[in-house]
């Protein structure tokens, strides 16, 4: 898997230190993805608190998802001579800000608040880090340093949601908030004493993205199926406990427990799928997940909720470092602006997942959120079919018009 041109042959930090400077990336998409889906573990309680019902309480999803979209390519482009290092460690202190800010606030109004300053923190860090690798490990590693990277994603959901759901649980959730916050201190300190500098190598205007978009029929596709997958899972995700306690019978005290194994099944999924063409691996997602969102939505039980959420999290593990390779090798030569736009889109997706969730669940039921992200999980595997057989038919990866 290829990316921006190497700054150096070998990459730009030797041994070990590329590593460290991998891993300290990776934290911070950890913590960054920990707050973002830090409220799906806490919707009940900060609704009850606050006094706003399950739906509104989902905005603390969708209101950084939204941000987030949106502040991807402006930050991407607005740090056009910045060293990225700095960039970095100024949007987690950002993140860690706004998390101490929600863990006081009088009401849902300043919550809602804090919750875009999140998002700013997430799109800017996200779209910047995606293409970091190949920078930090030669060339022959950057495909295992990128699922790394972005196995913060599903770590964040193994140990980030349930652990903040279990605060949540034993101390409220404004000490889970505060808690995040704290975390952002910590990865501040890593991204000080592990990332290099990081001058730009090459300065990306706002023009290059649409122009982007134009030409490279493979960037299209895949933000298109990013845009379907990640609105089908948070459809659905953003909305898990009340699915696992309503639908499926869980009880309250359990529900913790099964998000840890979701996430415990995504990291296994994220490796598996680092080294996997990224084409079939989506198509295969799309196809899963239709099946097992519908499931859930309509086989009740504890015991088959269990299960159907462990293969969930096994899936859906894949899809991110899955969306970041297809664009990476859908537009080698411009890898930074293609992975911005993913950023924008994915985190635009979360947004309008959590948005048609909410108001599936308010306006129809609770099994409807999941049976929203089923429709969408079918719509990207006919989307992913369509873009390999065009793929095939052209002789390569990113067929351009």
């Amino acid at each position: 898997m290829r990316g921006a041109p190497d700054p150096a042959p070998e990459g730009a930090v030797p041994g070990w230190k590329g590593w460290g400077a991998v891993c300290a990336v990776a934290l911070g998409i950890f913590c960054l993805i920990t707050s973002e889906l830090l409220p799906v573990g806490l919707l009940t309680p900060v609704g009850a608190d606050l006094g706003v019902s399950d739906g509104v309480a989902g905005l603390m999803v969708t209101v950084p998802g939204l941000v987030a979209g949106f502040c991807a390519p402006l930050v991407t482009v607005g740090a056009g001579r910045l060293d990225r290092r700095f960039v970095l460690v100024g949007l987690i202190a950002l993140m860690a800000v706004a998390n101490l800010v929600a863990a006081l606030a009088p009401g849902f109004a300043v919550l809602l608040a804090a919750r875009l300053l999140v998002g700013v923190s997430v799109g800017g860090f996200w779209a910047i880090a995606g293409g970091l690798a190949v920078r930090l490990v030669p060339e022959r590693h950057v495909g295992r340093a990128t699922a790394l990277v972005f196995g913060g994603v599903p770590t964040a959901s193994v140990l980030g949601v349930p652990a903040g759901t279990l605060l949540g649980e034993l101390g409220g959730w404004r000490f889970a908030f505060a808690a995040v916050g704290g975390l952002g201190v910590l990865t501040l300190a890593a991204l000080l004493l592990l990332l290099p500098p990081l001058p730009p190598t090459r300065q990306i205007t706002f023009a290059q993205l649409p122009a982007l978009l134009r030409s490279n029929r493979g960037v299209r596709a895949g933000v298109a199926v990013t845009f379907l997958v990640v609105t089908g899972q948070f459809a659905a995700y953003t909305f898990v406990r009340p699915i696992l306690q309503d639908v499926s019978g869980v009880d309250a005290g359990y529900v913790s427990t099964l998000l840890l194994g979701y996430g415990l099944a995504g990291v296994a999924g994220n490796f598996l799928a680092g080294s996997r063409d990224a084409h079939r691996t989506l198509l295969a997602v799309g196809v899963c997940l239709a099946v097992i969102l519908a499931l859930i939505a309509t086989v009740p039980g504890a015991v088959a909720g269990s299960v159907l959420l462990l293969a969930w999290g096994l899936v859906y593990g894949g899809v991110s470092v899955s969306c970041q390779s297809w664009m990476i090798k859908a537009a080698p030569d411009d890898a930074e602006a293609a992975s911005s736009l993913m950023v924008a889109m994915f985190n635009l997706a979360i947004a309008a997942g959590a948005l048609s969730g909410g108001l599936a669940v308010d306006g129809i039921s609770v099994p409807a959120a999941p049976l929203t992200g089923a429709v969408l999980m079918a719509l990207a595997a006919g989307t992913v079919w369509a873009t390999s057989t065009s793929r095939r038919a052209t002789g390569g990866p990113s067929a351009r018009s």
